[in-house]
């Protein structure tokens, strides 16, 4: 009888060790799942922010620049190849081909092309921003644990050979948005 009392108090032992350790291990376990998930919602640093909003910056004068270019250059009448569908194309482009994705978006409400519209609520309101006369729109946003710029900002008519193509384009004030660029780029 001595034996199946120790037997049994070994027994008792080993498992109130094993619950213990089980126990530890979990409460582990569940600091180290809120620490991820702390980690994951954790604002990006403001130096890389920072960083993000230069890229944009750099990216949306180079494409602005390009399609005047290529509308002062190339445009000569309305059989050309508009500016503006040379842009969505490469826009296309850069975003199947890297980490920075880039859209050319109506804000007029009579898009050339029906894909070239507002797709989500944050290029929704950018453009209703956009329209009331902001300079730009801009949010941090968290996807698959990584950090993104999302940044609009406005496409005003600045020749007159954008109304051959967009007639509708004619009686807008000048400096008004007719379109917008839509940005979505890593903070790294």
């Amino acid at each position: 009888m001595k034996y199946v009392t120790s037997g049994i108090a070994m027994l008792s032992l080993t498992i109130a060790f094993g619950v213990l350790v089980t126990a530890a291990v979990f409460a582990k376990d569940v600091k180290s799942t809120k620490r991820a998930a702390e980690e994951a919602t954790a604002q990006p640093e403001p130096a890389a922010v920072k960083r993000a909003q230069k890229l944009v910056k750099e990216l949306d004068n180079i494409f602005k620049q390009t399609i005047v270019l290529i509308t002062d250059k190339y445009v000569h009448d309305e059989e050309d190849f508009a500016a503006g569908s040379a842009a969505v194309l490469l826009f296309e482009t850069i975003s199947e081909g890297g980490d920075n994705k880039v859209r050319l978006l109506d804000v007029t409400g009579e898009p050339y092309d029906p894909e070239n519209v507002a797709q989500d609520a944050f290029e929704k309101e950018g453009v209703s921003r956009l329209k009331k006369g902001a300079a730009g729109y801009e949010q941090v946003v968290e996807k698959e644990g990584l950090s993104y710029l999302r940044s609009m900002t406005p496409v005003p008519v600045v020749m007159q050979k954008c109304v051959m193509c967009h007639p509708h384009y004619e009686g807008v004030k000048k400096g008004a948005p007719i379109g917008a660029i839509s940005y979505t780029v890593p903070i790294d």
